[in-house]
């Protein structure tokens, strides 16, 4: 009894490390296109802190729900779940927006130039936090309507 129980977890185990290898295998078989950004601020990603420098994104599923945001020189990387969006207009360059708020920056949507469609990232706990508590203030305080900004950066496509 006790071998069979052996045999079957190693049997799953082998099941999912070949289907690790073969999820890996495909993102890295994915489009080598990727948006190339110098971001001159520190952000976040999700829950992750990054620091200003130059950034790649790309996919790492085939459908690009997944990106990776990545800095070669500081070898700093987060990945994120995303959302496709649709622009009313094509962009016409590529193109990082981010969601300031006060001093604290927060990666939201990648747009490649390549057509309408852009990918948004899901919002961290920490920033939704921090959209409630502006939400909280008078709308006509000063505070509210500096506290946040949308920052578009200028990216190229390689």
């Amino acid at each position: 009894m006790r071998k069979q129980i052996l045999k079957g977890f190693t049997m799953l185990a082998l099941i999912v490390v070949v289907a690790f290898i073969t999820a890996v295998a495909s993102a890295n078989g994915q489009s080598s296109r990727m948006v190339v950004a110098d971001i001159p601020f520190d952000f976040s990603v999700g829950s992750k802190a990054l620091t200003a420098g130059e950034y790649t994104v790309k996919a790492v599923t085939a459908n690009g729900d997944a990106l990776a945001i990545s800095n070669q020189q500081s070898n700093k990387a987060a990945i994120r779940l995303t959302l496709s969006i649709e622009a009313g207009r094509a962009p016409k360059q590529a193109k990082l927006v981010f969601h300031r708020y006060g001093q604290r920056y927060f990666l939201s949507e990648v747009w490649s130039a390549d057509g309408r469609r852009g990918r948004q990232l899901l919002k961290s706990r920490e920033e939704q936090a921090i959209e409630s508590q502006l939400a909280a203030l008078p709308s006509k305080s000063e505070l509210a309507s500096s506290a946040y900004e949308i920052v578009e950066i200028v990216a190229m496509v390689r």
